[in-house]
C-alpha cells in the first residue's frame, strides 16, 4: 500500500507540473498546448505566476521537501479558485454541464491535495496544532473528493449519449460503459463517505482513471495534435485523478493522524 500511494503522489505531482508547463507557455507567449477546462490561463502575469507555484508544489511532493506544506497551499488555493472563479460562473449558468465538471474536478483535486497533505510527514510549520489542523482538513478532502464524484456519477446519467461518444470505437457497447462508470462513481462516492470497503473502491478507482489515461485521452491527444491544450488538459486532469484516488486508497487504509514517509 505504501507503494500505491508513492505512485500515486509522483502522478498527482507530474500533473501539477503539467498544468505549470502549461501556464508558462501561455505566459511568455510560445506555441504550446495552452490550459483548457478547468484551468482558464487569465492574464499573463498571472499565468507566470500560477505556473511558478504549480511547478514548485510539484518538485516538493516528488522530493518530499516541505510536502506537506506545498499540498495544504495547493488544496487551499484550489479551493479559492473555486469560490472565487468557478462558483460564479456556475450560478450563472446552471444547466451548463461544462460548468458543474470543470468546478467539481477542481474540487476533486483539491479535495486530493488535502488528503495528500494529512498523508506526509515533517516540514515546517511544526507544532501540534497545526498537525490537527491538517489532519481536519484531509478529513475534509476525503468528503469533497467524495462529493465530485457524486456528480460526475449524475452527469453520466443526465448526459449519458454524450458520454457514450468519447467511448473509443473499438470498444462495444458504448452507452453501458456510459452508465457503468456513471453506477462506478456514486458507488466509489458512498464506500468512500461510508468507509466501508473504501480502500478497494479507491484502487478501484484510481485504475479506471488510469485506464482511461491510456485508453480513452491518449488517442485523443495523438488524434488532435500537439497544440490542442484541451486534450493535453483533460488527459493530465485524469491522471491527477488517478493519483489522487491512489493516495486515498493509502489514507483509508491508514487513518485518520497517521501519516508516513511514502
Amino acid at each position: 500500500m505504501a507503494e500505491l500511494m508513492r505512485v500515486g503522489r509522483i502522478l498527482f505531482a507530474v500533473a501539477m507540473a503539467f498544468f505549470g508547463v502549461q501556464y508558462l507557455i501561455f505566459a511568455s507567449h510560445a506555441a504550446g498546448p495552452a490550459p483548457g477546462p478547468p484551468w482558464t490561463p487569465g492574464s499573463p502575469s498571472l499565468a507566470w505566476v500560477a505556473g511558478v507555484g504549480l511547478l514548485a508544489v510539484a518538485v516538493c511532493l516528488v522530493t518530499k521537501r516541505q510536502g506537506r506544506l506545498a499540498a495544504t497551499l495547493l488544496g487551499v488555493v484550489l479551493l479559492l479558485r473555486l469560490l472565487l472563479v468557478h462558483l460564479p460562473g456556475l450560478i450563472a449558468r446552471l444547466h451548463d454541464p461544462g460548468m458543474w465538471t470543470t468546478a467539481f474536478e477542481i474540487l476533486a483535486m483539491c479535495g486530493a491535495a488535502f488528503v495528500l497533505a494529512g498523508m506526509l510527514s515533517g516540514g515546517w510549520p511544526r507544532s501540534q496544532g497545526w498537525d490537527r489542523a491538517v489532519d481536519m482538513m484531509s478529513e475534509v478532502g476525503r468528503l469533497l473528493f467524495a462529493i465530485a464524484l457524486v456528480v460526475f456519477g449524475v452527469q453520466h446519467f443526465m448526459y449519458a449519449s454524450f458520454v457514450a461518444m468519447l467511448v473509443p470505437a473499438w470498444i462495444p457497447g458504448h452507452l453501458f460503459w456510459a452508465y457503468f462508470v456513471g453506477v462506478a462513481f456514486i458507488a466509489a462516492a458512498v464506500s468512500i463517505v461510508a468507509n466501508r470497503i473504501s480502500r478497494l473502491a479507491a484502487i478501484l478507482l484510481g485504475t479506471m482513471f488510469l485506464l482511461w489515461v491510456i485508453l480513452l485521452h491518449a488517442p485523443r491527444v495523438a488524434a488532435a495534435g500537439p497544440h490542442n491544450g484541451n486534450e493535453w488538459t483533460s488527459e493530465f486532469v485524469a491522471l491527477a485523478m488517478c493519483g489522487g484516488s491512489f493516495v486515498l486508497a493509502g489514507a483509508l487504509s491508514s487513518g485518520p493522524g497517521k501519516r508516513g514517509a511514502f
